[in-house]
């Protein structure tokens, strides 16, 4: 009966360390994931302040061009942020499952170790309490480790929560101008449209026709005084 209890205890160790194994190489999955956004958003940004030190005197034409930035250009960034935070969501679900999976697994072996002590008061428990500890040092290490992990993730969410505001913010910007400059196009065609108030006389308009020269004549001769 005692021997039996040993054994299970045994095995049931093992599991948990196989588990413990499992949940090791799902967490540096899930840092290696986070490294490579962290990674994406800082290519982004050095290539984002590299453009203008690289070729100055085609810094003006860009920031130029980048006014009337196609709309689709901007939905696709849009697009690429949400994707980026769904996904960070979802890691940060896997890293809280993880968590409540080895605290689970923890709570049984307790109970166990517990009943086990409890029943065989006589028998020697250094073993397995050694092995306990083991197991306990172990377990707060996958913590201690899925908590920094949890700090990296929170970070990547913020980041890619400001770069979501900024292009937000930027999109209407665009679309402000965008409306102004419309705006200003139209004013200048009406401006430029002609009207008969504005067509210029031509010579011939200027020179005097016989009906004119006659009034001429007869103004000068009513003025003349009379002797």
């Amino acid at each position: 009966m005692m021997s039996c209890t040993l054994e299970k205890v045994l095995v049931d160790a093992r599991t948990l360390l196989e588990r413990l194994k499992e949940h090791d190489m799902a967490a540096e999955g899930l840092i290696e994931q986070s490294g490579t956004l962290s990674q994406r958003v800082q290519s982004m940004r050095e290539v984002g302040s590299e453009l203008p030190d690289k070729h100055p005197e085609d810094s003006a034409q860009l920031k130029e061009l980048s006014k009337y930035k196609p709309h689709i250009l901007l939905t696709q960034e849009n697009t690429q942020i949400k994707e980026l935070q769904q996904e960070n969501r979802e890691l940060w679900l896997s890293l809280e499952e993880h968590q409540y999976a080895l605290e689970l697994i923890m709570g049984h072996y307790r109970k166990q170790m517990l009943q086990l002590i409890a029943s065989h008061k006589e028998l020697d428990t250094r073993p397995v309490l050694s092995l306990h500890q083991d197991h306990a040092k172990e377990v707060q290490s996958q913590l201690e480790r899925i908590c920094e992990m949890g700090q990296v993730m929170r970070q990547a969410v913020q980041v890619d929560n400001q770069h979501y505001y900024t292009v937000r913010e930027r999109l209407a910007q665009l679309e402000i101008e965008n409306r102004e400059l419309r705006e200003l196009l139209a004013i200048s065609k009406n401006s430029l449209r002609p009207t008969t108030e504005d067509v210029p006389l031509t010579p011939h308009h200027l020179e005097p026709g016989p009906v004119a020269e006659a009034q001429v004549e007869s103004d000068t001769e009513s003025r003349k005084p009379e002797h």
